[in-house]
């Protein structure tokens, strides 16, 4: 059937998700993968209208369709009162997408939008498949499992969340061109302009930043200034002011301060240390490039997921990780001891190596060219 399909048309193929670095980059690396295995497929992303994918993923040559959605907010808030306006209108909004773009697959990566874009695929009888990055799935995931046909994750033992039947370990997709590290330890260095004789602390909160961690590294700047430590502090836009000011003060041309990190690749590949939260990708990246780290998980998000990606790294002795709550006290103690510990940092990347999934984008898009005429 699929090469009946492929010799008439193109296959096409909608991605739906989005909102973080986490959910959009994953889901350009799957479309990558899509255009590697299916030639001509059309691919058609769905997000939501103002968050990150509505730049990143134009910025990567594929199209993107905004729509107006919003999360539960996990304070109270007048906000939520318009919630269910804004999920029926871009629940009519998805199958409207959904009927005028007629994808033979739709693959949901997560975020607010992918919810009612797979609803109204699922409705159309148009095969549908989720991609769950983290160890804990989120509520609409587990909703969306009774309409997906395949379900790939990352983590073992997500038969407690999903039908087993249905569950493909893949391991989450990373961009190439970030995991590229190779050969690239003294141009990266040169990249950032920091010397090769003293040691790199990388910092990085997720392309938003994050303000525990950010206070953190602050609170620290003299303590890592005085062990001779060097640091690539990714604050997010709103902290970097902050950052620079203080950075300036110590008068230490080895803090690098940036809003956010365009080259990823360098920065893995200068960094002896990773400090960052424990979203998904995150993860899985740090695991593509074998760097120790300390994991810091939000408890900003939903059913603590990320404190649970820590410890399947932790549990496994891959990881070293440091509550929210205790950062401030104790991050830059743990993060100087481990920075000089070569004993320490080769077991560290020993163990994550363990843990890391190759080529998972290229088995997600194989899964996805599976589905192919399978609609009921």
């Amino acid at each position: 059937m699929k090469k009946h399909l492929q010799a008439h048309r193109s296959l096409k193929f909608v991605i739906a998700g989005g909102g973080t670095g986490g959910h959009v980059f994953p889901a350009i690396a799957i479309a990558r993968a899509l255009k590697k295995q299916a030639g001509d497929a059309r691919i058609l992303f769905v997000g939501a209208r103002g968050r990150l994918e509505m730049t990143k993923v134009p910025e990567a040559g594929f199209h993107i369709i905004g729509l107006e959605m919003a999360g539960l907010q996990r304070r109270l808030s007048w906000k939520n009162l318009l919630l269910p306006f804004k999920l029926a209108k871009s629940l009519g909004g998805s199958k409207a997408i959904v009927k005028r773009f007629r994808p033979d697959v739709v693959i949901g990566v997560g975020g607010y939008v992918s919810g009612p874009v797979l609803w109204a695929a699922a409705g159309q009888h148009i095969p549908v498949m989720i991609q769950e990055q983290n160890s804990y799935p989120g509520l609409t995931n587990r909703i969306l499992a009774k309409k997906a046909a395949r379900i790939c994750v990352a983590y073992e033992g997500m038969e407690r969340y999903f039908p087993k039947e249905k569950i493909y370990l893949t391991g989450n997709p990373v961009r190439q061109e970030v995991t590229d590290t190779g050969g690239k330890h003294q141009e990266a260095l040169d990249h950032f302009g920091l010397s090769a004789t003293r040691p790199v602390l990388l910092v990085t909160g997720g392309s938003l930043g994050a303000t525990t961690i950010n206070q953190s590294i602050h609170a620290g700047l003299q303590f890592f200034v005085r062990k001779g430590i060097q640091l690539i502090w990714q604050t997010g836009k709103a902290y970097a002011p902050t950052a620079q000011k203080a950075a300036a003060a110590t008068g230490d041309k080895g803090i690098r301060v940036l809003p956010f990190i365009d080259r990823m690749d360098y920065a893995y590949a200068a960094a002896g240390v990773v400090v960052s939260r424990a979203g998904a990708i995150a993860v899985s990246e740090i695991a593509a490039v074998k760097k120790p780290a300390i994991l810091i998980p939000s408890p900003n998000v939903a059913e603590d997921h990320q404190t649970k990606n820590a410890l399947a790294l932790v549990n496994h002795h891959a990881a070293i990780l440091v509550r929210d709550e205790e950062a401030i006290d104790r991050l830059g103690e743990v993060a100087a001891e481990l920075v000089f510990d070569e004993e320490k940092k080769h077991r560290l990347r020993e163990k994550i190596a363990g843990m890391s999934y190759l080529n998972a984008a290229d088995a997600i898009a194989g899964m996805a060219l599976g589905l192919v005429g399978k609609g009921k």
